[in-house]
């Protein structure tokens, strides 16, 4: 079961803080208390019978600067055959059944490189692998040197199982001794998985596996030790939940509140809070203690790629073109519009406030989780995902008039998008790469942050829209300033449509969106709205009486329990869980001791 700590151990919050290493004058290892994962258990060839605690592979605190360097290629054995299995959760029966490619790691091959005491992977970011079920997002480590280690140099780093065509992402690290001067030159690698944003996969996956460690210079090494150093350095300031109280002294504070609400707590990977540019964090929990690499945790977007990505990228186009972008037709870039509806007058306005008048039913969330909506996101092709995005939802209402939540819609846009672009940048132009390149290279978000899901199952593949980013802590609070306290701008320059993002923030009440049909939970009447891909409630003193006025609280949602709330005093909250709860209104009311949001 995972656990939940609000105060952050040492060693956590030195990887939060960027690593601890050993001061200057030392020269030799200090002692290290290991009591798990000694050198004599990695070299070990014993199945390892149960995990460990995840600290075992964190830095410990006192820890010496590394005495080898790695840069080369790693290869694990055979991962096929490898590995001990617990099924948690299981909604569809995936690991029903003998032996399967879905109870053991996919194939591993990837090029590091060194830099000082950080082990960076070559590729960052999302990473086919050609496997049935799993690709892969590995993430930068540490490497140290420790007393005990017979001479050899100790690494470990992040890892994530990524299911394919899906968002679910499974977190676990691996650790492994190295030398540039023994044989052998590596030890055993040591794995698991304990953690996951996944509501409907949750396992424990671990194991001890050989390993092929082959030395040489990494092609373009000072570019990715630089671009490593650089996001290190560009990294919102962070500090533990816990200093809420203590930065705030005087305002009554209670950061267990933040989260009190949620009736799973064992089922939150992690949350924050960002305040004034800092990033307060509350860890990142796992089933064996806290995540050794809280900072580097992947975290899945789901649908607030719909905010983040789609709403984005139409914000993007919108600066750069003119407001005429809005009302451009979905029927002139994607010629499959044709396959079902009546696409004849449906603007991307329409399409990404969900409105296009082509659905099955206006029952809250019907289409979305209806059979044909998902044989559209089972597809993996191109050409079968634009048939299914189509073909299944005939023409029901104008467009524009009726609040209908459909992926595919989303789908839909981005490739309209992608259309409208490259009519104005030339057939190489891609949606996803513009926002990369405009909006979330210059933020400086995660190397790991700047890939997306396509489909073919390919980095060739067009971008999905509506699902497939993937965050780190930062890439949220990053994101959630540029659009809540930025307003658009970075580095003095205005990147968003600055007038499209105040409606998208529900700043301007004659533009507010389109009523949300009831959800069948207890709500206020007309309190929920949906406007260019961000949600909203209407927060009023009838329904909360401790405020003395109304105003509005935009925030991004994902499936599973995913809530980003841009709280309009300029505070944002953000939650990854995976129970199906969202609850961002006692964050809204510990924010208002903060920041008053009524005058």
């Amino acid at each position: 079961m995972k656990r939940l700590l609000f105060i952050i151990p040492a060693a956590l919050l030195c990887e939060i803080l960027g690593g601890c290493v050993a001061p200057a004058n030392v020269n030799q290892p200090l002692p290290v208390s290991q009591t798990a994962l000694s050198s004599s258990d990695l070299f070990s060839n014993a199945t390892p019978p149960v995990p460990v605690m995840d600290s075992a592979f964190a830095m410990p605190v006192n820890a010496a600067e590394p005495t080898d360097v790695f840069e080369g290629r790693l290869e694990l054995g055979n991962t096929a055959s490898n590995g001990s299995l617990v099924v948690l959760r299981d909604d569809y029966g995936f690991f029903n059944g003998g032996d399967s490619p879905w109870k053991h790691l996919a194939a591993f091959s990837f090029e590091f490189v060194q830099d000082g005491s950080y082990l960076i992977p070559a590729q960052q970011g999302l990473v086919y692998t050609g496997s049935p079920v799993w690709n892969y997002i590995v993430g930068p480590g540490r490497v140290w040197t420790q007393s005990n280690d017979s001479g050899y140099s100790r690494a470990a780093f992040p890892f994530a199982l990524v299911l394919r065509n899906q968002n679910c992402v499974q977190n676990g690290e691996m650790t492994f001794l190295f030398s540039n001067s023994k044989s052998p030159n590596i030890s055993n690698v040591r794995y698991q998985i304990t953690q996951e944003t996944c509501e409907y996969i949750k396992f424990n996956l671990w194991g001890q596996i050989a390993a092929t460690y082959t030395p040489y210079s990494v092609a373009n090494d000072a570019t990715i030790k630089s671009n490593h150093e650089a996001e290190i350095a560009n990294r919102l300031p962070t500090k533990p939940i816990s200093a809420l109280t203590t930065d705030f002294p005087s305002s009554g504070i209670v950061p267990s509140n933040l989260i009190s609400a949620y009736q799973s707590q064992q089922d939150i990977t992690t949350y924050g809070f960002v305040i004034n540019g800092v990033n307060y964090v509350g860890g990142c929990q796992t089933r064996y203690g806290d995540y050794a690499f809280c900072s580097e945790m992947r975290l899945p977007s789901y649908s607030t790629a719909k905010s983040a990505l789609n709403g984005v990228a139409l914000m993007r186009l919108g600066q750069l073109y003119g407001p005429r972008v809005y009302s451009q037709l979905i029927r002139s870039y994607v010629p499959q519009y044709t396959d079902g509806g009546d696409w004849s007058s449906v603007t991307f306005d329409n399409t990404i406030d969900m409105a296009t008048g082509n659905y099955l039913s206006a029952t809250y969330m019907s289409d979305d989780f209806s059979t044909p909506m998902s044989a559209f996101k089972n597809a993996e092709p191109y050409a079968t995902k634009i048939g299914d995005a189509f073909s299944p939802f005939p023409h029901q209402a104008s467009p524009g008039t009726t609040w209908v939540y459909q992926s595919a819609a989303a789908f839909i846009l981005n490739q309209a998008m992608n259309g409208y672009l490259q009519q104005q940048q030339g057939s190489g132009a891609d949606i996803f790469n513009m926002v990369r390149d405009d909006v979330y290279k210059p933020l400086n978000l995660s190397q790991g942050g700047l890939t997306t899901l396509r489909t073919d199952n390919s980095s060739s593949g067009e971008a999905l829209g509506f699902i497939g980013l993937f965050y780190i802590q930062d890439d949220v609070a990053k994101i959630a300033k540029l659009l809540n306290s930025d307003h658009g701008m970075i580095n003095g320059s205005q990147i968003l449509d600055p007038a499209r993002l105040q409606d998208s923030l529900f700043q301007n009440s004659s533009s507010l969106g389109l009523l949300v049909p009831d959800t069948g939970t207890p709500v206020v009447p007309n309190t929920q709205r949906y406007n260019h891909g961000f949600w909203a409630r209407h927060m009023t003193p009838a329904e909360f009486p401790q405020y003395g006025c109304s105003f509005w609280v935009p925030y991004m949602n994902g499936y599973g329990g995913i809530t980003i709330a841009l709280i309009p005093n300029g505070a944002t909250f953000y939650i990854f869980s995976d129970n199906s709860e969202w609850d961002y209104f006692n964050a809204v009311n510990e924010s208002n001791k903060l920041a008053p949001l009524c005058p």
